[in-house]
């Protein structure tokens, strides 16, 4: 199959494909005579496997030792299994990022009813741009 073929199958983009490539993730493939390249069932399944992978936030090195494994898979399950563990440590500290991002959103979200009478200025706004200004706001308190 061409690379817009391989692209539609496995919703990669044709640039990313010839990225992969290029990082030696994807082999190369064949060239037809006409020079366009000729990908296989095993390039479809690689490129599969990349996707899910990164699908999964995984870094493209992480994801490229993990081919290593695939290509070798003798005695590497410890290896994988570190690898995971190393990424769902990652996500945990992201989560616990998000979590504190989203309780600022709210403490800066209560300083508004959405009812802004007689030119009251919005409770949020004025938030934002006392922070601007390095004054503390409802969302950073101690800066």
């Amino acid at each position: 199959m061409q690379i817009k073929e391989l692209a539609r199958a496995t919703g990669v983009d044709v640039e990313t494909i010839r990225f992969y490539e290029k990082e030696g993730l994807l082999p190369e493939p064949a060239r037809l005579d006409n020079g366009y390249r000729n990908y296989d069932q095993p390039h479809l399944e690689r490129l599969s496997f990349i996707r899910h992978c990164r699908a999964l936030d995984m870094p493209l090195a992480d994801v490229k030792r993990l081919l290593g494994f695939v290509d070798d898979p003798e005695g590497h399950c410890l290896n994988v299994d570190q690898l995971v563990d190393e990424q769902l440590s990652r996500v945990r500290a992201r989560l616990k990022s998000m979590r504190a991002l989203e309780k600022q959103l709210l403490q800066l979200r209560s300083r508004c009813d959405g009812e802004h009478e007689g030119g009251t200025p919005c409770g949020i706004l004025t938030e934002l741009v006392s922070a601007a200004h390095g004054e503390a706001c409802a969302c950073h308190p101690g800066h």
